[in-house]
Formats: structure tokens, C-alpha cells, sequence
């Protein structure tokens, strides 16, 4: 077992492949939290069966524990996560994000992720570093050997300071995008005008149901909004991952780009790529000398 950690935003990771090994790293961690003055209770996000073994293991410190199913939390894309540990730290942790955080990300052994989809996820570390800099939070990131394995602990490593092999995360996000986007399918559908009502016939006529394709029309058009002028959008694919990609001659320059919360109640026209990343599985940007592609994929 290792464990890595740093400062300010205190973004550690616990590396394991044994339950007495997690144990090991995570009730210290949250005792530590128990045991900071003025801090909000700490929270462990785990899979079931480790929340058995805190219970077990914290005994009477339990009860100043908060225990959430990892599966609640970890609910979509890493968008949905970063939405909710921003709203989960802004309601109940202390002044100034003050708390402890226990993360185990959902690795499903049985199933796997796809690359794609772990890519997503250490981005969604990476990005972590920035988002929460502000915030005086200490994030302990825990991971299973047995489950998320050896390459994507390597590069969870390289998304967390103190590790020996931490990066910056601008660097580590573009080289996660600079792979180019497969070519759209041939039957992608050029969509002239490109109104709601296109895409939303469009995507009914791929399968969405309407209430799907009515929030994937809002996705598209707040993408579009906040992108500027769009000189081509296509459409593919069939329900649930519908298509549907965007070209615009403005570059998205911000690595945080549609990660960074909205702080009223409206959004504000250039965030609309934050509504577009909560919808959307998938949110691909790539910046070119003429401006940018966005690929949004629905399900």
C-alpha cells in the first residue's frame, strides 16, 4: 500500500490490494478529519463492502462519519462528479471547503472502463487540482489494484501531487486531448439550418425518446451558444449515443472549459458548455488554427 499526499487543495491518493491495506489507509484519514477543529464530518465515498469495513473498523467514530455508496455519487460522467463535489462542498463543508473527503472511484472489475472512459476520469483528477485550489479540502483518492488495475493507477498517479510522477494538469489534460476524433460516419447528416427543431427531429428520428432528444437539443444548443457562431453541425448515431458534432472558428483555449460551476442562479451564455457536460456522456474538444471541434455524445 502507498499513500501520497500534499498541500493546499490536499489532494492525496491511496493505492491497495488487500481490505486491511484500504482500512489501513483510509481510518486514519478520517479520524484525522474527525479531529480537525472546525472542520465539517468527513465523508467516505466507497464501494459497499469497504463502507462495511469502516463501520466495523471506525467502531464508535462511525457515527461522525458520513458514508455514501460509491455508485451514488460516481452516478455519470466526470462532469456530474466535479457538479457533485462542488455542490456537496459549498452546502456542507466548513468555511473555506474545510473537510475530508475519502473518494474510491467506481472501477468495475467485471465490466471494465474503456479507455475512453478513463481518460474521462483522470482528466477528471487532473482538473481537480485547479477547480479546487481554492479550497482548503483534503481529498483522499483510494484505488483498488484488484479492480482498477495497473495502467490506470499509473495515470491516476500522474493526476495527483507527491506521487513522483504528478504533472500539470494543463499539460496532462491537453496531451489527453490531442489524439484526433475518428472521422464522423459516412450517413452523418449535415444539418442546415441548424435549429432546435433539426436536432430534435433528427435525434427523434435516431431513436431518442422525446423527452431524451428535447435535452439533447438544450445540450447542442447550449454548446452552441456559448461556442459562437457554428459553421457546420452533423449528426450520427443511433439512440442512446447519438452525435452530434459542432465546428466553430472560435478556439476553447480554457482546459476548464464547462467544468467550472455556475455561480448564480442563470446560467450566463458562455456556460453553456457546463449544462452540455452535464448531459452529455461525452464532451470532446479540439482546438485547431482555424477553431475548434466539439463532438457532444449523449449516452
Amino acid at each position: 500500500m502507498t499513500i501520497t499526499h500534499h498541500g493546499a487543495f490536499d489532494h492525496r491518493m491511496a493505492v491497495y490490494g488487500a481490505d486491511d491495506e484500504f482500512v489501513a489507509a483510509a481510518v486514519p484519514f478520517l479520524r484525522e478529519g474527525l479531529g480537525a477543529p472546525g472542520e465539517a464530518p468527513p465523508v467516505a465515498v466507497a464501494a459497499p463492502d469497504k463502507l462495511a469495513l469502516l463501520r466495523d473498523a471506525l467502531d464508535g467514530d462511525a457515527k461522525g462519519v458520513v458514508l455514501v455508496p460509491h455508485t451514488e455519487w460516481y452516478s455519470g460522467s466526470a462532469a456530474n462528479a466535479v457538479a457533485r463535489s462542488a455542490s456537496y462542498l459549498a452546502s456542507h463543508a466548513a468555511p473555506g471547503g474545510r473537510i475530508h473527503l475519502l473518494m474510491e472511484p467506481v472501477w468495475n472489475g467485471r465490466a471494465g472502463r474503456s479507455a475512453r472512459e478513463t481518460a474521462e476520469w483522470i482528466r477528471y483528477e487532473a482538473l481537480a487540482n485547479l477547480l479546487f485550489a481554492p479550497m482548503a479540502t483534503t481529498a483522499l483518492c483510494a484505488y483498488d489494484t484488484r479492480v482498477a488495475g495497473e495502467a490506470v493507477v499509473a495515470a491516476a498517479r500522474r493526476a495527483h501531487p507527491g506521487t513522483g510522477s504528478y504533472e500539470d494538469p494543463v499539460r496532462l489534460t491537453a496531451e489527453l486531448d490531442s489524439l484526433p476524433l475518428p472521422m464522423p460516419p459516412v450517413d452523418a447528416e449535415t444539418l442546415a439550418p441548424a435549429t432546435g427543431e433539426a436536432v430534435r427531429s433528427r435525434a427523434s428520428a435516431r431513436g431518442l425518446p422525446p423527452a431524451d432528444a428535447e435535452l439533447f437539443t438544450d445540450a447542442v444548443l447550449a454548446a452552441a451558444a456559448a461556442l459562437g457562431p457554428v459553421s457546420r453541425t452533423l449528426l450520427w448515431g443511433e439512440a442512446p449515443a447519438c452525435v452530434c458534432e459542432l465546428r466553430t472558428a472560435r478556439r476553447v483555449d480554457d482546459p476548464l472549459a464547462g467544468f467550472v460551476p455556475p455561480t448564480g442562479a442563470e446560467l450566463e451564455p458562455d456556460q453553456g458548455l457546463w449544462f452540455t457536460r452535464q448531459v452529455c456522456a461525452y464532451v470532446d474538444v479540439r482546438d485547431d488554427v482555424a477553431g475548434a471541434t466539439v463532438r457532444l455524445q449523449y449516452g
